[in-house]
C-alpha cells in the first residue's frame, strides 16, 4: 500500500511539472514559428510567460503578418501589448492598408488603436465609404416658411486625423448647422423646394470635415418637408403684445384721469364749502352793520333790488334749456 501511494504521488508530480514545463515553454507555438519562418528563441517564448504576455497572440501576429509580406518587430508587439493594445487587430488593420495601398505604419496603428479607435474599421472606411444619416434639421426661409431636412453625408476615414480628430457627432453638428445656414438664407422656400442640391454645394463649399476623423465625400439631400409658418406665428405673436401693451397703456391713461377727475371734485367741494361758509357770514356782518348804524334799511333795499336786476339779466342772457333748468331747479 505504501509502495502504491509513492506511485500515485510521483505520477501527480510528473504530470504537474510536465504541465509547468509545457506552459512556460511552449513547443507547440516554437514548431509553429519556425515551420513558419519566424525565428522565435525558445528562451524568448519563456520571457514572454514570464512577462505575462501570451506567446500565442505575438506568434500568431508574427506569422500573419509575414504571410502577408510584411515584416513586424516583435518587441514592438509585446510593448504593444503591454500598453493595453488589440495587437490582432493591428496587425489585420496593417495587412488591409497594405493590400489597399494605404499609407499606414505600425507606429500610426498602434496609436489609432491605444486611442481608442478601431483601427481596422478605419482602413476598411477608407476602402469602402460610410453613409450617415443626419436627423431631421430644422430651419427659416426669409419668407417665414418651417422646412424639415434630412440628408445622408457619405464619409471616408482619414488616417492621418483618426488620432485628435473629431468623430460622426462632430460631423453631424456641422452639417445640420450648414443646412439651416443654407436654408434661413434663402430668399422663400419655394427656391429650396425646386434646388434642393444648392444646398449640398454651399454646404461642401464650407470645408466641414476640417479637423475631424473623417473626409467628406458627398451630401445629399434625402427629404424636404414643409413645416409651420413661423413668420405668420411670429407676426401673431407681435400683434397680441402690442395689443395687451396698448391696453395697459389706455387703462393707465384712464385710471389717471379717474385719479384727476377725482381730485378735481375734492377741490370743488371745497370751493363749494368755502363759499358757503363766506356766504354764512354775509347776514352776520349786514347785522353787525346795522347795529353799528353803517348801513340803514333803504341801504338793505337798494342791494336787494340790485341782487334782483342781476339775477333777472342772467337768466335773460342764458339759452331757453338752461332756462328750463333753472325754473326745475328753483321748483
Amino acid at each position: 500500500m505504501e509502495g502504491v501511494g509513492l506511485i500515485v504521488v510521483i505520477a501527480i508530480s510528473v504530470i504537474i511539472f510536465l504541465w509547468l514545463f509545457f506552459y512556460f515553454v511552449p513547443i507547440g507555438l516554437w514548431f509553429s514559428a519556425v515551420f513558419a519562418k519566424v525565428y522565435v528563441p525558445i528562451g524568448q517564448l519563456i520571457a514572454m510567460r514570464i512577462r505575462k504576455v501570451p506567446p500565442s497572440i505575438i506568434i500568431s501576429a508574427l506569422v500573419t503578418s509575414s504571410k502577408a509580406g510584411l515584416k513586424l518587430n516583435r518587441d514592438e508587439l509585446e510593448a504593444h501589448y503591454l500598453a493595453g493594445g488589440n495587437v490582432q487587430t493591428v496587425v489585420n488593420a496593417l495587412i488591409s492598408a497594405d493590400k489597399a495601398n494605404i499609407s499606414l505604419d505600425f507606429k500610426a496603428a498602434t496609436a489609432i488603436d491605444l486611442a481608442g479607435r478601431d483601427v481596422l474599421e478605419a482602413v476598411q472606411m477608407s476602402v469602402n465609404p460610410k453613409v450617415i444619416n443626419t436627423p431631421p434639421v430644422t430651419a427659416v426661409a426669409k419668407d417665414g416658411i418651417q422646412l424639415i431636412a434630412k440628408a445622408r453625408v457619405t464619409v471616408r476615414a482619414n488616417i492621418k486625423q483618426l488620432v485628435g480628430g473629431a468623430g460622426e457627432e462632430t460631423v453631424l453638428a456641422r452639417v445640420g448647422e450648414g443646412v439651416v445656414s443654407s436654408i434661413g438664407s434663402a430668399t422663400n422656400h419655394k427656391a429650396v423646394l425646386e434646388n434642393p442640391d444648392s444646398i449640398s454645394k454651399v454646404v461642401l463649399d464650407k470645408g466641414l470635415d476640417a479637423g475631424t476623423a473623417f473626409e467628406i465625400l458627398s451630401i445629399d439631400i434625402a427629404d424636404i418637408d414643409i413645416g409651420r409658418n413661423i413668420g405668420a406665428v411670429l407676426q401673431t405673436d407681435q400683434a397680441e403684445a402690442d395689443l395687451k401693451v396698448a391696453q395697459a397703456k389706455a387703462e393707465e391713461r384712464r385710471a389717471m384721469a379717474v385719479a384727476q377727475e377725482q381730485e378735481f371734485k375734492a377741490l370743488a367741494q371745497q370751493m363749494r364749502a368755502k363759499v358757503i361758509e363766506a356766504e354764512a357770514e354775509v347776514p352776520l356782518a349786514m347785522a353787525e352793520a346795522f347795529r353799528a348804524g353803517n348801513i340803514g334799511v333803504m341801504d338793505y333795499l337798494k342791494m336787494k333790488n340790485i341782487e334782483s336786476d342781476t339775477t333777472m339779466r342772467e337768466s335773460i342772457g342764458k339759452p331757453a334749456e338752461s332756462k328750463s333748468n333753472i325754473k326745475k331747479d328753483k321748483k
